[in-house]
């Protein structure tokens, strides 16, 4: 009798599998943003929850629960119970950045969180103010050789995508460039424009509409492929800079242990959410980024490959946080 166990168990545990994924949802789902209301991931969390909750014919509730960087609401979901009523949506930071930026994260980026898609992928623009007499990224890292510690670049704050793309030119190219971190971004784009700064690495949603109005002079884009709102402009990659490719992402995770069964269905819905004409609207044409809509093992593979790249650069950067 006791051979049968395992088979019964196995069967038991198949049952109660189709049951969750006939049976979900049932309740309204709580969409956790780390951030502030406002932000690009709040507005993708309300574009893509909306979509979800037409589908599914139950409500999805933003939940912004911003604070430490975006840790608190992200170890909020970490810690949640794995029943698919609890999602988090964020960008890239919390999940590849923090863990091998801070000494102490109090959640597990890997190990307490399921992936279930990647929505979108956003990239940089290296660019300079119109004025500036630099003219392409040649000119970029020769001022930058023949004036260690002279030129200068913002962002965000440390550790953030415009940092992390300073930090890898500077290994790259060999060279010391100083970076000027800013509470945000309308501060750093005004002393771009100002001539304060020597360069930035602009998101391209912003970059854009300054490069078309005159004001901005853009090189190159950060990431492995041209973006489809600049196509004028090369990769790095392209240029020469083998091996460069900084993007940030935002996507959906749940709490790990949550049903495989929930998160297709959550994939799949994701999926079609991020198809509709709204969402390309919304996030594609007024946000500047590219949608993704990957698979849960494919947003896995692209957490851990994240993770050694930015541990590294890091690392071989001295990188502390704030």
């Amino acid at each position: 009798m006791t051979r049968f166990v395992p088979v019964l168990t196995s069967l038991l545990a198949l049952m109660g599998s189709a049951h969750a994924q006939s049976d979900y949802p049932n309740k309204p789902i709580r969409m956790v943003v780390p951030y502030v209301a406002g932000g690009a991931a709040d507005i993708t969390a309300r574009v893509i929850g909306q979509k979800m909750s037409e589908s599914l014919g139950q409500s999805v509730i933003i939940d912004n629960k911003p604070g430490a960087n975006g840790m608190l609401g992200t170890d909020f979901v970490a810690k949640a119970a794995p029943d698919g009523y609890t999602l988090l949506l964020t960008a890239s930071g919390p999940i590849v950045v923090n863990p091998v930026l801070y000494a102490k994260v109090p959640y597990d980026a890997v190990n307490d969180l399921a992936p279930v898609s990647q929505i979108t992928s956003y990239q940089y623009a290296v660019a300079v103010p119109a004025a500036s007499p630099i003219q392409n990224m040649r000119d970029l890292v020769a001022l930058a050789k023949a004036k260690p510690k002279e030129v200068s670049y913002g962002s965000t704050g440390i550790g953030g995508g415009g940092h992390l793309a300073g930090e890898l030119l500077s290994q790259i190219t060999g060279t010391q460039m100083i970076h000027v971190p800013y509470k945000g971004a309308a501060p750093a784009l005004a002393d771009l424009l100002g001539g304060q700064l020597t360069f930035t690495f602009e998101p391209v949603v912003t970059a854009g509409p300054m490069v078309k109005a005159g004001k901005l002079r853009a090189f190159a884009v950060s990431g492995s492929r041209r973006a489809a709102s600049l196509p004028q402009l090369p990769t790095l990659n392209e240029l020469g800079f083998t091996g460069f490719n900084i993007t940030q992402f935002q996507g959906v995770f749940a709490p790990a242990k949550t049903d495989p069964a929930i998160i297709a269905r959550l994939h799949q819905e994701i999926v079609k959410a991020s198809k509709s004409i709204d969402a390309n609207r919304r996030l594609v044409d007024e946000g500047g980024n590219e949608i993704i809509a990957s698979s849960p093992a494919e947003f896995a593979r692209l957490v851990k490959s994240d993770l050694a790249l930015y541990g590294k650069l890091i690392k071989d950067a001295g990188i502390k946080p704030e």
